[in-house]
């Protein structure tokens, strides 16, 4: 199988490699790391200490991680710590956000690039975030007896489907993890008909609810604030996460409503920051005045509106939904799937978004539930419930407190997770007596 899967890999890359190239030269993507991920040739670390390998594959991945590696080093401080990503936006948020912890790229699935990370890194313990299968990794780590876990696994209807199709490889795969750490009880039954085993898989809860900031007058919050120029008695409206064409609609939707409520102020903040240019042009391009965060400076500044607000950079999206009235997150008026929409709803702000949230279901079921969102079909709808929210203040604050008691109740996964791990790692002693 693994040189069978070479030969896929082959042709893959070589149908793909016209779009790379073109995403290459008109982004500036996929030019770091090759040497990494095609031959995995990742930093080589003293194997003296044991070491935890944790996969994330881009920034919100990467984000996830951050109370999971805390608790982790509390708990085993002898203990390295290696962070690989996919993307190159997972990279740098990795580099920013974990100093202490060695970064790298994730190697291809080839079995040579796998085998040479795994002599380089030597972990004792490998960690793949969410449900990151990639057959030729998982059966050279295996075969090496290196522990596989799982952690905050999940499964959407649409990929139960879809793996069922291929379940003799899933049954392979999923034997092969010594834990398995999934979010609920819906993603364990999926996971058990793909084959994974009862006596291995733990319904843990979500980490993505622990590391969720819920205070408005956090640090980085009121920095941004300020930087902006936002004032206490101004109401925000946030689109974020945000693909084409939703900028658009939200700069139609702060439009209208600002004909009743001048004093709204807009975030847009792009999925993408390959997008961040293009989202500035259009701005400028309705001849709307513009601040960059990246610049901290406004353009074609015009005294009779207030800018509209460009958030530019990486890994700030989180502290800018600390500022939100009202919320709407993207990628689900697109058939992207949604983004996360726990971070403004543990802010309390009024929660968004469009019907095409199929990676967030439970997330979103239990926020309709509870009355702590609403969906909008379309532009038209997306102004129309801004508006709502604006003029009914009693709606808008009973849906921000609906949302942030349902994230609280949702918390204390990431401790779970952290003892399940550690249970993977040769304690103190054994590593004392093996040195």
């Amino acid at each position: 199988m693994p040189w069978l899967l070479n030969f896929v890999y082959v042709l893959l890359c070589v149908a793909i490699a016209p779009l790379i190239l073109y995403k290459r030269l008109r982004y500036g993507k996929y030019r770091e790391g090759w040497n990494q991920k095609l031959f995995g040739n990742l930093p080589r670390r003293d194997s003296t200490s044991a070491c935890v390998w944790f996969h994330a594959v881009s920034v919100g991945e990467v984000l996830q991680l951050k109370t999971v590696v805390e608790q982790l080093l509390e708990l085993r401080p002898d203990c390295q710590i290696v962070i690989t990503t996919t993307t190159n936006t997972g990279q740098a948020v990795a580099v920013e956000k974990y100093p202490d912890c060695h970064v790298c790229y994730f190697p291809l699935d080839f079995t040579w690039s796998v085998r040479r990370a795994i002599q380089q890194i030597k972990p004792s313990a490998i960690v793949l975030v969410e449900l990151e299968l990639w057959p030729n990794f998982i059966i050279e780590a295996d075969r090496l007896g290196i522990p596989l876990a799982l952690i905050n696994g999940r499964m959407s209807e649409r990929s139960h489907r879809g793996y069922r199709r291929i379940r003799p490889l899933m049954k392979m795969l999923f034997s092969r993890f010594s834990t398995i750490a999934v979010q609920n009880g819906t993603y364990a039954s999926r996971l058990l008909d793909l084959g994974g085993l009862a006596n291995r898989l733990h319904v843990t809860g979500s980490v993505k609810f622990d590391h969720i900031e819920t205070n408005r007058s956090n640090s980085q919050t009121l920095a941004m604030r300020q930087v902006f120029g936002i004032s206490n008695d101004e109401l925000v409206f946030v689109a974020g996460s945000t693909q084409s064409p939703e900028e658009s609609l939200a700069i139609d939707a702060w439009l209208s409503a600002r004909e009743e409520f001048p004093k709204l102020r807009l975030i847009v903040v792009p999925r993408h920051k390959e997008r961040f240019e293009e989202v500035a042009e259009l701005v400028l391009a309705r001849q709307l005045p513009l601040i960059r965060r990246s610049q901290n400076t406004a353009l074609a500044a015009d005294s009779s509106m207030p800018p509209v607000i460009l958030l530019d950079t990486l890994g700030e999206l989180s502290a800018c939904w600390g500022m939100a009235d009202v919320a709407f997150v993207g990628g689900s008026l697109t058939n992207r799937g949604g983004q996360n929409m726990i971070e403004p709803a543990a802010y309390g702000a009024a929660v968004t978004f469009g019907p095409n949230t199929h990676n967030f279901q439970d997330v979103v079921a239990a926020l309709l539930e509870k009355d702590a969102a609403i969906v909008v079909q379309d532009g038209t709808a997306l102004t129309d419930t801004l508006l709502q929210l604006l003029r009914n203040t009693e709606l808008r604050s009973s849906m921000g407190q609906s949302g942030q008691q349902f994230v609280l109740t949702q918390q204390g996964a990431t401790a779970k997770t952290v003892g399940l791990i550690a249970d993977l790692l040769p304690n103190l002693s054994q590593r004392k007596a093996a040195a």
